[in-house]
């Protein structure tokens, strides 16, 4: 619920911002460069997070993190001048720590066998989030750009009330319960000279996200254009669509991943939905019609699915309980890049090299992303439990 709130959060202020933005004189590339700024701010700042929950737990991450959205949500609404802006947006991105933290409380209290399914149902409250905040997002806009921000601000700060009186401590350092001892703690860092990202095929992980994301998120971002060239789609019809795709991929992570998941475990799960990617950006390839269409989104939908949860589930049963915070900040900064890097490159290869050319490069990257998800560390079997 923390997060689906939070990400309501982001999805009510995403469509109104660049609107709200020109009332200031912003033209197009400062206007998007606002939401370049919170995704620069929280790709530095992920990891950081992390690092620090594992240190003082991640209940007090959290409510500051949500206390951040607050107030980042009412700078911008109250800004007076573009600079206020990206102050607010920046503020919201230092502070956009939520989901690595969150992954990490789950993965703390998850039994092995049953994180990739939890981890699955964060990923459905994170769908719906964003599914339902452009809707109140727009709603509030009718009257006023500003009402959207309020809104954010709100529910931030009422969420962060919630947190503070509710949220579990989940870290085993700080809740109630068995801990970890000093000396295991000193004993595993013996055997574990190297920082976690470094050991055990965790470095790799972190390239599957990237990679993988890379090309889904290159998707993400030309499929507008692709919808209106090839299957002649208006405003209204794709936002329909874009709306469709996130209820479908928060149920297949809700209903789904859990039995793929006991039938074929999480690192063949995973490369299972490398594979739908690439087949899904294959027929993307070829859609003229809407024939063609359902069967591709539908791949892609069901890959990104089980790619996403299983992929954070095996990183955080690679390193110790103390340490998934900042592994899982650094996967959640890749992924930042990522969001980044994919965009700029379908939006280059759909504008100098044709329509299919971004999907054909998208399935590359999902082959690549596979090659580097492979058995050689074991996957299967978690480091730690």
């Amino acid at each position: 619920m923390c997060v689906a709130l939070d990400l309501v959060g982001f999805g009510i202020v995403l469509p109104i911002l660049p609107l709200y933005a020109e009332e200031f004189g912003a033209r197009a590339l400062s206007a998007t460069g606002l939401v370049a700024a919170f995704s620069a701010a929280q790709l530095v700042f992920s990891p950081i997070w992390g690092r620090l929950s594992d240190r003082v737990g991640r209940k007090p991450i959290l409510v500051l993190s949500l206390v951040g959205t607050a107030v980042g949500s009412l700078i911008t609404g109250l800004a007076g001048s573009l600079t206020i802006l990206f102050v607010g947006r920046v503020v919201d991105g230092i502070s956009g720590a939520s989901v690595s933290v969150a992954q990490a409380s789950v993965a703390d209290i998850a039994p092995p066998e049953q994180r990739a399914r939890l981890l699955g149902l964060l990923g459905a409250a994170f769908g719906l989030g964003f599914v339902a905040g452009p809707a109140i997002g727009a709603l509030g806009a009718v009257w006023d750009h500003r009402i959207p921000f309020f809104i954010a601000a709100a529910l931030a700060a009422a969420n962060a009330g919630v947190a503070w009186r509710r949220l579990p401590e989940t870290h085993p350092n700080r809740r109630s319960g068995p801990q970890i001892s000093p000396q295991v703690a000193r004993s595993a860092d013996q055997n574990e000279p190297a920082p976690s990202w470094r050991r055990r095929g965790v470095l790799e992980l972190v390239l599957v996200a990237f990679v993988s994301l890379t090309a889904f998120s290159a998707f993400e971002a030309t499929f507008a254009l692709f919808a209106e060239r090839r299957l002649d789609l208006q405003l209204a019809s794709i936002g329909g669509l874009f709306a469709a795709v996130g209820l479908v991929l928060a149920l297949v992570q809700w209903r789904l991943l859990g039995p793929v998941v006991d039938r074929l475990g999480e690192a063949r799960t995973m490369r299972l939905g490398l594979v739908l990617n690439g087949v899904g950006l294959l027929l993307l390839t070829g859609v003229h019609s809407w024939a063609l269409l359902v069967p591709a989104l539908l791949c892609l939908i069901v890959g990104q699915g089980f790619v996403t949860p299983t992929l954070s589930s095996i990183l955080a049963g690679r390193v110790r309980a103390d340490r998934r915070g900042g592994v899982l900040g650094v996967q959640q900064a890749a992924g930042g890049l990522a969001r980044v890097v994919g965009p700029v490159m379908g939006g280059a290869l759909f504008e100098h090299w044709g329509v299919p050319v971004p999907y054909i490069a998208g399935a590359g990257l999902m082959a690549v992303a596979l090659l580097l998800a492979n058995f050689r560390h074991g996957y299967d079997t978690p480091t730690y439990t």
